[in-house]
This record gives structure tokens, C-alpha cells and sequence, in this order.
């Protein structure tokens, strides 16, 4: 098979647009450390001994500037609350159609099995 050139002209710089690409507000996303479990039970089954675990407390809080991951937040709990920081960030909300009394916040827990902590996500004004 042969290639042909396509004979339309290329597209010049000139009629490239130069706005930016993101034109909405970003928010900050406050998280807060509202509960911290602990399982003894199942660590004693099923856990082998570790040395060092999780160093969140209860009443522990970040803020997620544009839906960045916050400097000393667990790369763990990140990954489970990610999405909906972003979304948050994104001036999103309302998720699973009124889960939440205040459509602007998530309680998300990370997903550490044997010491779970829950946080609140709540999107604030910067």
C-alpha cells in the first residue's frame, strides 16, 4: 500500500489558538483525620509483624491546593481519596446523588484493612 500526502495545507502557527487550556476556578480541598481503627484481632491472624505503621492521627488535617497531594499526606490514603479531591478541586460535587449533607465534601476512608482511618473532604474557598 502506498501513502499519499494529503494535499490539504498545514495548519500554521498563526491559527493556533494561545488561551489557556483551563479556564475554571480551582478550589482547595481541606482533609481532615476524623476516625482511626485499629484491629488487633486481624493484625494478630493475619498481619505479619511490621515495624512501622501508620502515623495519622485522629484530628490530623492537609489542604490539597489545586487537587495536589498535600506535603506528609500517606501515598496509601491518596490513592484512595484522589478522584474525589480532583473532583472536589474541580468545583465537583454532590457524589452519588446526595450521599453527603453537605454536596461540596467525601468521607473517604484509606484502605488499610487492619488500621482504616476516615477522613472528611471538604472543598473550601482559597
Amino acid at each position: 500500500m502506498r501513502w499519499r500526502r494529503a494535499r490539504n495545507k498545514p495548519v500554521g502557527l498563526d491559527s493556533l489558538s494561545l488561551a489557556p487550556l483551563n479556564h475554571r476556578k480551582m478550589y482547595n480541598v481541606k482533609i481532615t483525620a476524623i476516625r482511626k481503627a485499629d484491629y488487633k484481632d486481624l493484625q494478630d491472624v493475619y498481619e505479619n509483624p511490621i515495624e512501622h505503621t501508620c502515623d495519622i492521627s485522629e484530628g490530623d488535617s492537609w489542604v490539597s491546593i489545586e487537587g495536589q497531594k498535600p506535603e506528609g499526606m500517606c501515598d496509601s490514603a491518596w490513592m484512595s481519596m484522589r478522584w474525589f479531591v480532583e473532583e472536589l478541586a474541580n468545583g465537583h460535587g454532590n457524589f452519588y446523588d446526595g450521599w453527603m449533607k453537605n454536596p461540596n465534601s467525601a468521607m473517604i476512608s484509606c484502605n488499610d484493612g487492619f488500621r482504616p482511618v476516615s477522613f472528611l473532604i471538604e472543598r473550601v474557598e482559597k
